[in-house]
């Protein structure tokens, strides 16, 4: 790996602090420039991160001591400042989502290739061990075949009052566009290519302004169909999240919108199970029923299902949520920079991910019927 990587920060919110230290981390990482309208919050940042300060954005994309430019502003912003960056030709890593309409997100796609630089947006699930263990248990067939999935999220809109440019869907595109491409190219991750089959959306009584509060998605993907709700409408201390991957021997839940603990209900033969526990040797295994010298059977799906323990798994542990954000942002950006170093690397996400993740939360608003 090539010795430095200089990065200029847009956007000096609480989000870009916390990612622009996760990035520190990474030997040879330096934040060299923030750039925000607001002098203010870009002298405070830059002041915390030894770096300088913009509030001219132009001025910022002149600076020649930055390689990468780290978007980190509201999405509506995210277009012109991507574009501008990758013809001024810097790297781009944008926060999700990549854009507001997925012919932009192809255009910037187009113009990083032609000009051979990066743009890759932050969609970081795919770098989480819990991601690569389920992904295994779905190929393996160990639980059998996938039948269906879900996500829930129960999310806090404690900080968003109604005047925040969340609300806005000219400005954040709506929960599909700004939040639910993290989801939906999660499962893509794990299913394949997804369909949207039919959406929703719910306004909020009683307020002034329109403002639409929950909503949700049914996919269909190859091996089965995942139903998608997030609703923005908890205090914080309520906030929660689930999925479920449902199968013809058992289920796998997963906590958190950054999962952190995984727990595993299935029928299981021998072979399946030492899998399981090289793939998480840390696991809490408990069985229902002993060991028998015999197979056991049963019935499911017109079938006879034979096993050898019934178990009950848990790996993980929620208070690690931070750590694993963290992880994930050192994850992510080492594997953007072996790319930009060597471009013949297959990375784990590339700008396919924020163009298909995108499309999906498009069709889904687009094809939301209103309640």
């Amino acid at each position: 790996m090539a010795s430095e990587l200089t990065i200029g920060i847009v956007g000096a919110g609480a989000f870009a602090a916390f990612a622009s230290k996760a990035f520190l981390q990474v030997p040879g990482i330096k934040v060299v420039a923030v750039a925000d309208t607001n002098s203010m919050s870009a002298r405070h940042l830059a002041g915390e991160l030894s770096a300088r300060a913009y509030s001219d954005y132009e001025s910022f994309l002149r600076d020649t001591s930055i390689s990468l430019v780290y978007i980190s502003t509201p999405p509506f912003l995210h277009y012109s400042q991507a574009k501008a960056a990758l013809l001024a030709g810097k790297h781009v890593l944008c926060e999700k989502p990549a854009v507001l309409r997925t012919a932009e997100a192809e255009e910037l796609a187009s113009l990083a290739g032609t000009k051979r630089l990066l743009y890759v947006v932050n969609l970081m699930q795919r770098y989480n061990p819990l991601f690569s263990i389920v992904r295994e248990i779905v190929n393996e067939k160990v639980l059998g075949e996938f039948l269906h999935g879900f996500f829930e999220n129960y999310a806090s809109d404690e900080n968003l009052g109604p005047e925040h440019w969340f609300w806005d869907e000219e400005k954040s595109g709506g929960i599909f566009i700004e939040h639910a491409v993290h989801f939906f190219d999660l499962f893509a991750g794990w299913l394949g290519k997804g369909e949207i089959i039919h959406a929703a959306q719910w306004q909020r009584p009683g307020t002034e302004r329109r403002i639409n509060d929950r909503v949700q998605a049914t996919v269909n993907y190859p091996l089965g169909p995942v139903t998608f709700y997030h609703g923005f409408d908890q205090p914080g201390i309520l906030d929660r999240q689930e999925m479920r991957l449902q199968f013809e021997r058992g289920d796998i839940s997963l906590f958190e919108w950054v999962p952190v603990k995984l727990c595993l209900h299935g029928l299981l033969k021998k072979e399946h199970l030492e899998k399981l526990k090289k793939l998480m040797p840390d696991c809490l295994i408990s069985q229902n029923g002993k060991l028998q010298d015999e197979k056991q059977k049963v019935r499911g799906r017109f079938h006879v299902v034979h096993f050898d323990q019934h178990v009950i798994l848990d790996y993980g542990n929620r208070a690690d949520k931070q750590n694993r954000y963290r992880q994930l942002l050192i994850s992510m950006i080492k594997d953007q920079w072996n790319w930009m170093l060597d471009d013949s690397i297959v990375r784990v996400i590339d700008e396919s991910n924020a163009v298909e993740s995108l499309r999906m939360a498009e069709t889904a608003r687009n094809a939301a019927k209103q309640f």
